[in-house]
């Protein structure tokens, strides 16, 4: 009898473990459209990095990062959005950023699956914005050396550019930011040979209706994006924020990320309170997917305020 039962035991955990393996995985809807003057924005997934928080930003005091890690109901490792965005005027199919294509895996290198299901294809797209050269922003503008966005003329920050070409060859003096990210100038590299980089320096009107603004520290030539219409502005500002349930409340708090910890810092602090005073559209690279909404005061530092869901595509 208990021969009997041992094999039941067995036969049935065979059969859960099965089951268990046949089940499809996990599909998130990758993409978010809403309406901004004679503009579409639409958000586009390019999936999610896990992240361990500890590692990322470096309080002074650890205690302070897992005490906001558990007010926010967060673990660590952080499952971190990777978002882009397509803008769309008449014959104008801008992408700002694409993802990480193949340099980080496997839950990034989503933003062609999001991109074929909001109805578009990489040969559509005209223009992409850069906010700075980083495996998970430039990785996905070629996919194991081939170029995604054959017709695209990129838009990118001159001083990244410069850097990367004095670290495009490997030293023993390379820091673990420069070996790590080296891939993602790499991939700018074949738009470059075709003359298909526009780069821009300080801050200017890149496209009709797009200014850029200079926010220095995370790279050289990190850079935010003003789109304008009416009286109305949204900035896709890139890697402003990682983690923001943590750093809003704190946006002084150092993070690895950073080339330059200090200068990122400020430009944080200071960006903050400027896009919280104003009351502008944000579109974050890194805030929970979609990544839209606005920043507004709090009596612990900011707070974020994501744009509710709808139909129609509202912003208010």
């Amino acid at each position: 009898m208990n021969i009997l039962k041992t094999w039941i035991l067995v036969a049935f955990t065979f059969a859960f473990t099965v089951s268990l393996r046949a089940q499809p995985k996990i599909s998130q809807p990758g993409y978010y459209r809403v309406l901004f003057g004679k503009y579409q924005i639409i958000a586009l997934s390019d999936g999610t990095v896990p992240i361990d928080a500890h590692k990322l930003l470096i309080p002074k005091d650890t205690t302070v990062l897992d005490e906001a890690l558990q007010e926010n109901n967060l673990s660590s490792p952080v499952e971190i959005s990777i978002n882009t965005y397509l803008i769309v005027s008449g014959q104008k199919i801008i992408l700002v950023d694409t993802g990480a294509g193949s340099l980080f895996s496997p839950n990034a290198g989503l933003l062609p699956a999001s991109l074929k299901a909001a109805g578009y294809s990489a040969s559509q797209i005209t223009d992409i914005l850069v906010t700075h050269i980083h495996r998970d922003h430039t990785g996905g503008l070629t996919v194991k050396g081939k170029v995604m966005f054959p017709h695209a003329i990129i838009h990118v920050n001159q001083k990244d550019l410069d850097f990367w070409l004095k670290h495009e060859l490997a030293s023993s003096d390379d820091t673990r930011g420069i070996t790590s990210n080296r891939p993602s100038y790499l991939a700018v590299k074949p738009y470059l040979a075709a003359g298909k980089v526009k780069p821009f320096e300080g801050d200017m009107e890149v496209l009709p209706g797009i200014r850029t603004i200079e926010k220095p520290g995370h790279t050289a030539g990190h850079t935010l994006f003003v789109l304008s219409t009416g009286n109305q502005k949204m900035v896709f500002w890139g890697d402003l924020a990682h983690i923001e349930q943590v750093q809003f409340a704190d946006p002084l708090m150092p993070n690895e990320f950073d080339f330059d910890q200090a200068q990122a810092a400020q430009q944080r602090e200071e960006s903050y309170a400027e896009f919280a005073k104003q009351g502008c559209l944000i579109a974050g690279d890194h805030i929970s997917f979609p990544g839209l909404g606005r920043i507004t005061d709090s009596s612990q530092g900011y707070r974020w305020e994501p744009l509710p869901y709808s139909t129609l595509g509202r912003i208010n």
